[in-house]
């Protein structure tokens, strides 16, 4: 908020209140773009990775993924010093977000071993409203219009995860425990990514993305190598690569902008599921069913609706 001229009070609060609406318009955009470019990074990183899993175990894809972050982010997180908050309070939200997306992945791939995908990833894919709920009830406001148009990209995302045709009436009870674990999947990732919003308010991003990245080669890929299982082969190298580079810059992407409004950045963040069911249309010839597609439709409207909300 600007404060009110004594020369011209009246000329100076509607400047100030030009001031200030221009603001929030700017913070939006920045939240805006960063959910979108966090989606378009993860999905990529999401693409890779399907193709590298068929190559690799997945759990190795994960410990690699994280190992090439972490030597992209190490450097630059050096670089800008160790931060004066880091044994302070503060310094729970890094672990609060690096912890949740670690364990969100584990939980992630113990669901897949018992359940199909068609069954997991239309639950854990709900992580940006959880999130935003999560955002919410911490006291973050949002205008009816922006929390209307939020919960619509939200439901494109459920539709463009929703099982194909031949799936479409598989009863989840028949898995009880895929379906508790994609559960307690999206729950951690939706905490990750409210802590990773938190943390990026205090630290520098770098140190926010490295966090993940640490811990994840810490607790994935140490054990891993000790256990002689880390394997890699020459196909899936400039997968896990691209992945771990797609990785670090969807989570920066994320951080900016859940600086500016962590509910809207974390549910734009949340359609790289859409995002990745085009582009494996795209680029893989896998078909999308008329809910998914109306579902990739519903959450490219939202987007576009959202922007001009803001605007």
């Amino acid at each position: 908020m600007c404060a009110v001229g004594w020369l011209d009070g009246e000329t100076s609060v509607e400047a100030c209140q030009l001031a200030d609406a221009r603001a929030l318009y700017g913070g939006t955009v920045l939240a805006v773009l960063g959910g979108v470019g966090a989606a378009l990074a993860w999905a990529v990183s999401t693409l890779c990775s399907s193709r590298s899993s068929r190559m690799i175990a997945p759990t190795a894809v994960v410990a690699w993924v994280m190992a090439f972050g972490l030597i992209i982010t190490a450097p630059i997180a050096t670089a800008n010093g160790i931060p004066k908050h880091l044994v302070s309070g503060s310094g729970i939200w890094l672990l609060v977000g690096g912890g949740g997306n670690v364990l969100g992945l584990m939980l992630t791939y113990r669901a897949l071993r018992i359940g199909k995908v068609a069954l997991v990833s239309p639950i854990t894919s709900t992580e940006g409203a959880i999130a935003a709920l999560i955002a919410v009830i911490a006291g973050e406001s949002l205008s009816l219009g922006v929390a209307a148009t939020l919960v619509v990209i939200v439901f494109g995302v459920c539709l463009a995860a929703v099982p194909s045709d031949a799936l479409e009436h598989t009863d989840p009870l028949a898995h009880p425990r895929a379906v508790v674990l994609a559960v307690a999947a999206a729950c951690s990732f939706g905490i990750s990514l409210y802590g990773t919003g938190r943390a990026g308010a205090v630290f520098p991003s770098a140190w926010v993305v490295l966090s993940a990245r640490l811990i994840g080669a810490l607790v994935i890929a140490a054990p891993l190598a000790l256990r002689g299982r880390l394997e890699l082969t020459r196909r899936a190298l400039p997968l896990v690569v691209a992945s771990g580079i797609a990785e670090v810059v969807g989570f920066f992407s994320y951080t900016d902008g859940s600086r500016h409004g962590i509910a809207i950045a974390s549910v734009l963040a949340s359609q790289f599921a859409a995002v990745s069911a085009l582009g494996a249309f795209l680029l893989f010839k896998e078909r999308l069913s008329r809910l998914q597609l109306l579902g990739v439709v519903v959450v490219i409207c939202g987007a576009a609706v959202l922007s001009a909300l803001t605007a």
